[in-house]
């Protein structure tokens, strides 16, 4: 693994271009054709790209979670547990204040009708995922919860029936995205469509949003570690946790102390030599990853902050008030990022791209609508009546002030 200075770092913490624009100008046709040809078209692109050979995209969960093991039962039942006790926490109240006299406010909160989430069928399953786009919706209460993806395998289809959902729709890709934008004769509109995917997902959603909510338009996977000391073997195994994802995953290492960045890059190779994803590992560790030797621990947050990763590991709790981008934050040696990945209750849906300069992880609000409330009095109209007519004139709103002198009168 390489070891750089700070001022060496130059296109490593840029990321690389996602290839966004070749992957829309590819997924465009496919849109259109679900637009106009709906379950025909669905169809057509699940035969053409995920070999899908049936006449049915929906698939019933019923009886999926036999084959599963117990302790794949108990540690599925012990992570949708976790997710739904942080979920519980993060919902918002509704309430109703009277600010002023006779001037009520207040805020409804209500779920989305229906959300869709995506699971990939690449190259590892993905029944943590299911989970954390699944639990949250139904601690904000959505009424119709799907789950699609091209080639579910058991543990996916086993816990989507844990968790209550009783049917998953097997198609994938940008079809996917577009048959849930739209809707079909046999696939639902959805509000929001939420979950990672490849690039032509992301291409996908990117060119959708608006016509459907989204999540955010996932790049690939990132970890930042900011270290004085520590144990070698522990960030090394953090580093590799990240870059076994995809040969795009970068790990990135910031440290004042150029002994704990070479152990850590022998260290790296150590654990490659008898990691099965070694291949996988290893590309992304010489592509995309590297130990920065920095100059101090306020350098390393700067950098940190000017990256915005979707996930930051940091030594100690006293650090946690200079970040201010980020996708989920681990403290402490024996916080790994395997831990939120999988059990510890917060979300593992993160922004990546830098999109955590401007948004956090999925979360329970992801399926809200938070609907004000407004209730006045005559005697609170008619106070305000000045400074409303005074405005709306200003803005060349005639009528808007009439609707308020005529119920003054």
């Amino acid at each position: 693994m390489r070891i750089l200075e700070s001022r060496q770092t130059g296109e490593l913490l840029v990321r690389r271009g996602a290839r966004l624009a070749e992957a829309e100008a590819v997924v465009q046709p496919i849109l259109d054709a679900v637009r106009e040809r709906g379950d025909a078209a669905v169809l057509e692109y699940a035969r053409k790209f995920d070999g899908f050979r049936g006449q049915v995209f929906c698939l019933s969960t019923h009886g999926a979670a036999a084959d599963l093991s117990p302790e794949f039962r108990r540690a599925v039942e012990v992570a949708a547990g976790n997710v739904r006790g942080y979920a519980e926490l993060q919902m918002p109240r509704e309430w109703s204040v009277e600010v002023c006299p006779g001037v009520k406010l207040g805020q409804m909160v209500r779920p989305l009708d229906t959300a869709a989430t995506y699971i990939p069928s690449g190259r590892y399953p993905l029944p943590s995922t299911v989970i954390m786009t699944v639990v949250p919706a139904q601690v904000a209460g959505v009424p119709d919860i799907c789950i699609t993806s091209p080639r579910p395998p058991r543990e996916v289809l086993g816990t989507a029936e844990i968790l209550g959902i009783d049917r998953v729709f097997q198609i994938g890709g940008a079809q996917a995205i577009a048959a849930f934008a739209f809707g079909t004769e046999t696939v639902p509109r959805a509000d929001r469509i939420i979950g990672p995917g490849n690039i032509y997902v992301a291409a996908a959603k990117k060119l959708l949003a608006g016509e459907v909510g989204i999540d955010f338009v996932a790049g690939p996977t990132e970890i930042l570690i900011v270290a004085v000391d520590g144990d070698p073997r522990h960030l090394a195994a953090d580093m590799l946790a990240q870059a076994e994802h995809d040969i795009d995953a970068s790990a990135v290492l910031l440290t004042p102390s150029r002994a704990l960045a070479e152990a850590v890059s022998e260290e790296v190779e150590r654990q490659l030599a008898v990691l099965p994803t070694a291949p996988v590992a290893r590309e992304a560790i010489e592509r995309n990853s590297a130990a920065v030797i920095v100059g101090s621990l306020e350098e390393a947050m700067e950098l940190a902050n000017r990256f915005a990763p979707e996930h930051l590991s940091v030594p100690e709790a006293s650090l946690l008030v200079k970040v201010k981008h980020a996708g989920s934050v681990f403290v402490g040696p024996f916080s790994p990022e395997a831990a939120g990945d999988y059990v510890s209750g917060a979300n593992h849906v993160l922004p990546t791209s830098g999109a955590a300069r401007v948004r956090g992880g999925l979360s329970v609000m992801d399926y809200l609508k938070i609907i004000s409330v407004q209730e006045l009095s005559p005697e609170a109209l008619c106070a305000l009546a000045p400074a409303i007519t005074t405005l709306a004139r200003a803005e060349g709103l005639e009528a808007h002030a009439r609707s308020v002198e005529v119920r003054a009168q």
